[in-house]
């Protein structure tokens, strides 16, 4: 939810601050599972999600005919545990923008402040992959929005969030794949530079185990404005992972990580099972080099090579942009 510096993960090592972000982050995550207190038999699962139909993914290219499939998860391995990048990964589009769309919707900014989160999500888009500048705007603007406010506030609204915008968009062929690591026994957690408890309700309403997320200072339950350490981006998604393995006594060698995002190869180099899920052109390269698996559950394989969801175009964004004029004019 705050400024991001340009990260290249594989020529930028972690910092003093994306350690302690990255510990911030793992000691939520495990604060908020233990206090939640899952079921070890398989959660139940939002009905939008139980709707979603059978994962499907696109025609693969050749790397991935010639590559064996592995037998994974393997069932019983309380040592091994899978970590889910979110935005393009998990869900379509960036949750800070949807929150953000939802919090306009209840008056929290005004119109240009909209207009500007627009823009953003337009970029990530059709760009297809996680812009630095523009994720810094994005989490500028969140925390001077949220500052004063109380996080039990934040978190009530962002359930309804949710269901009005982010429901709908989980990719079925992700959500499969965590399912699988589930019904093997494994926990699984997302691991977003989204904040924290934004991150953790799209993980209970998943019944995935927790999230691992930007973790944002409060007081007394009020936001202050200011986040603890750095976002959780690049290297300090990796410290969070390797803080939470820590703690919860896994074998990184056994566990399974799943990003779209060259600027996750950090984390996703931690692991013994990293995936390329709907990969960008960065990561995409990446993967064959190292002989990872990829997956891709975007339809179209135009889209797919330009790293571009194939909802993305001109007239989805004029739709989107038409919505939030209209919305606008029937508040006044």
């Amino acid at each position: 939810m705050a400024a991001l510096g340009w990260l290249t993960p594989r020529r930028r090592s972690a910092t003093a601050r994306s350690v302690l972000a990255g510990e911030a982050s793992a000691e939520a995550a495990r604060k908020t599972a233990q206090a939640e207190a899952p079921p070890h038999t398989t959660p139940p699962q939002d009905e939008a999600v139980q709707a979603l139909p059978a994962a499907s993914a696109a025609p693969a290219t050749e790397a991935e005919e010639s590559a064996p499939e592995p037998e994974f998860p393997v069932p019983g391995d309380d040592l091994a545990a899978a970590f889910f990048d979110l935005d393009n990964t998990v869900m379509q589009g960036a949750a800070i923008f949807h929150f953000g769309r939802g919090l306009y919707k209840r008056e929290f900014f005004r119109r240009r402040e909209l207009a500007r989160f627009a823009w953003q999500q337009a970029w990530f888009r059709l760009a297809g992959v996680e812009d630095p500048d523009h994720m810094q705007d994005a989490r500028d603007s969140a925390l001077s929005i949220v500052k004063g406010h109380r996080v039990s506030e934040l978190m009530s609204i962002g359930e309804e969030i949710y269901d009005e915008y982010m429901a709908e968009r989980i990719w079925p062929g992700t959500r499969a794949l965590a399912q699988a690591h589930l019904d093997a026994g494994q926990k699984v957690w997302l691991v977003t530079a989204a904040p924290v408890e934004t991150a953790t309700i799209i993980a209970r309403r998943l019944g995935l185990t927790g999230a691992l997320g930007t973790v944002a200072e409060s007081v007394d339950g009020v936001y202050t404005g200011r986040l603890v350490g750095e976002p959780l981006h690049g290297p300090a998604k990796a410290e969070a992972v390797r803080a939470l393995a820590a703690a919860e006594d896994l074998d990184l060698a056994r566990c399974a990580a799943y990003s779209d995002s060259h600027n996750d190869i950090p984390m996703l180099s931690l692991v013994g099972h990293p995936y390329a899920i709907n990969p960008d052109t960065k990561l995409r390269k990446h993967a064959r080099a190292n002989d990872w698996r990829l997956r891709d559950y975007r339809t179209g394989r135009k889209a797919v090579k330009v790293g571009v969801p194939a909802a993305a175009g001109v007239g989805a964004i004029a739709g989107g942009a038409a919505a939030a004029i209209a919305l606008h004019r029937r508040r006044k």
